[in-house]
């Protein structure tokens, strides 16, 4: 094994179930990953973000062992990329943005058929896809052919499928897409708990509140490039912009908070001093602390601090790139 994986296996203390440095991958002269690095807890949920034609599903398919990466190591449940293919695609599943549910026969049926071929003796396949079936609320659906689900029920089917054959790493490029709002829900729960059973989910979307409100890490990946990467909280501080919002009723008060903040900003007419602040228990109660040393008390206070959808346009300047090459 590369010395240069091994050394992104493990990482402060938690081993990886996907790992990689330096991944490239180009179409003829235009570069779609330059040299990413990876590292992905077991049981965690990563999630990729970035506009079209940044390389999430480029990314997707080399760990997935769809197409060969140009350069760079990778480990994917243990397994080396490059010489033990076969063992890497054992370790996961793959959903992708475009359901592979066979619509002309039975939800059953496309359990039973990836049971067949994950070898499964037919009995145990039949336990295993009833099981899965009910977890995700299809059991009511199975003998009806799979034309006949909505959008919702092909994609907890497709999922349902990829588990047949017991994967501990699950790629799910923009499982959600297309989908309607109470369908986006339930599929965050079927999320979840894959990963409350231990599951490692990479996920890539296009919907910033959804790697917001299932991520454990987010990378945010541009030109080829991963330009960010922390939890959802620490990617809002990138980005300027937060600030508390004082609002006051008295006219006196609010003249003794503009005396005691300085430089924050203030609207007269409103009565409502901005002070600039990144929103942490810290800095919160310091301004809190300099409030009391002035005896002045605040009719509202109101935090306010940057979303995913600004730390995305201000990484990746908001528009979107050519779409990758369908390969």
């Amino acid at each position: 094994m590369p010395s240069s994986v091994m050394s992104t296996s493990i990482r402060d203390g938690f081993p990886a179930a996907v790992s990689a440095t330096g991944l490239r991958k180009a179409y003829g002269d235009r570069t779609v990953l330059d040299g990413i690095d990876l590292h992905i807890p077991a049981g965690s949920v990563f999630a990729l973000l970035g506009p079209n034609g940044a390389g999430k599903t480029t990314a997707v398919k080399i760990l997935s062992t769809l197409i060969s990466a140009d350069g760079g190591d990778a480990e994917v449940g243990g397994h080396d990329l490059g010489t033990d293919p076969q063992a890497v695609r054992a370790s996961i599943g793959v959903t992708g943005q475009f359901s592979a549910v066979d619509g002309l026969i039975t939800g059953e049926e496309n359990m039973l058929l990836m049971a067949d071929l994950h070898h499964i003796p037919r009995r145990e396949g039949r336990r295993v896809a009833a099981e899965l079936l009910e977890r995700f609320d299809l059991t009511e659906a199975a003998k009806k052919p799979a034309s006949t689900y909505s959008g919702g029920m092909k994609r907890r089917l497709d999922i349902a499928m990829t588990l047949v054959g017991d994967p501990r790493i699950i790629f799910l490029d923009e499982p959600t897409t297309g989908l309607d709002p109470r369908a986006r829900h339930t599929m965050w729960r079927v999320i979840r708990e894959l990963v409350t059973d231990g599951v490692t989910v990479f996920l890539t979307t296009q919907y910033l509140d959804e790697a917001d409100e299932l991520a454990d890490r987010i990378a945010v990946l541009n030109d080829g490039r991963i330009v960010a990467e922390g939890s959802a909280e620490e990617l809002k501080r990138l980005v300027p912009g937060g600030h508390v919002r004082l609002r006051f009723t008295d006219p006196a008060v609010y003249r003794k908070a503009v005396a005691a903040l300085g430089e924050a900003g203030r609207d007269d007419d409103a009565l409502t001093v901005q002070v600039p602040s990144d929103g942490t228990q810290r800095e919160l109660r310091s301004l809190l602390d300099r409030l009391d040393a002035a005896d002045v008390e605040a009719d509202e206070l109101t935090v306010h601090t940057p979303d995913l959808d600004d730390v995305f346009f201000a990484l990746t300047g908001g528009a979107d790139q050519p779409k990758e090459p369908v390969r």
